[in-house]
């Protein structure tokens, strides 16, 4: 199960607030999330978000324990920082350690496109390169996103829209429903219909369910 876990955190951590989100264009966004599988929750993903000189800076820390009885049977400890230009990526650093293993990304824009530095190795990017910023509803329109855990670049499928009602701290929340599949993996992630993310949701191996909780 740790594997499975661990390959859906890869994309779960790429973009990815202590407090509810606010306007896109105010000068500074903050979601915080509690992560459960299942009824248990296993830890916290946070996301910091602030307006520097005309550009964008992205936080993010993340850190999971899975626990059976007094055994912690998966880990995993995430720090990402990137800056963006618009809609597109200036730069990124990350580095996670899940179970053990370590993983760094290292990238930045050039005049050629985006060039990333990796465990697999170094790699140039033609054109705009998104990570899987779920905080800007936009990416839901890219073919192609990229996982800032690994640096690699994932063809990303997003089926139309569902509109349902979603209990985000304890109130039924009008919020709009997408799917987005890559590489294996199947997420749906809510947004509410002033496009603020709310919360995302995924099914790992046996039938278990990972979920975020905004508070």
């Amino acid at each position: 199960m740790s594997r499975v876990i661990a390959s859906l955190l890869a994309v779960l951590c790429c973009a990815m607030p202590v407090a509810a989100a606010i306007e896109r264009d105010s000068a500074s966004q903050e979601w915080n999330f509690r992560v459960y599988l299942d009824d248990s929750e296993i830890g916290f993903h946070h996301f910091q978000l602030t307006e520097e000189g005309g550009k964008q800076r992205l936080t993010t820390v993340a850190d999971f324990r899975v626990k059976i009885l007094f055994f912690t049977a998966f880990s995993y400890e995430h720090v990402n920082e990137e800056t963006w230009s618009g809609d597109c990526l200036d730069s990124i650093q990350s580095r996670t350690v899940a179970n053990g293993k370590e993983f760094a990304v290292s990238g930045r824009r050039d005049g050629a496109g985006f060039a990333v530095e990796a465990n697999s190795g170094s790699s140039e990017v033609p054109g705009c390169v998104k990570t899987f910023a779920y905080w800007n509803p936009d990416i839901l329109e890219e073919p192609v996103l990229m996982n800032s855990q690994t640096g690699e670049l994932l063809p990303v499928t997003v089926s139309p829209v569902i509109e349902e009602t979603l209990n985000v701290r304890g109130e039924e929340t009008p919020a709009n429903r997408y799917r987005l599949v890559a590489k294996n993996m199947q997420l749906d992630v809510w947004y509410s219909r002033d496009r603020q993310w709310l919360a995302l949701e995924s099914t790992v191996k046996g039938g278990r369910k990972l979920r975020y909780e905004l508070t």
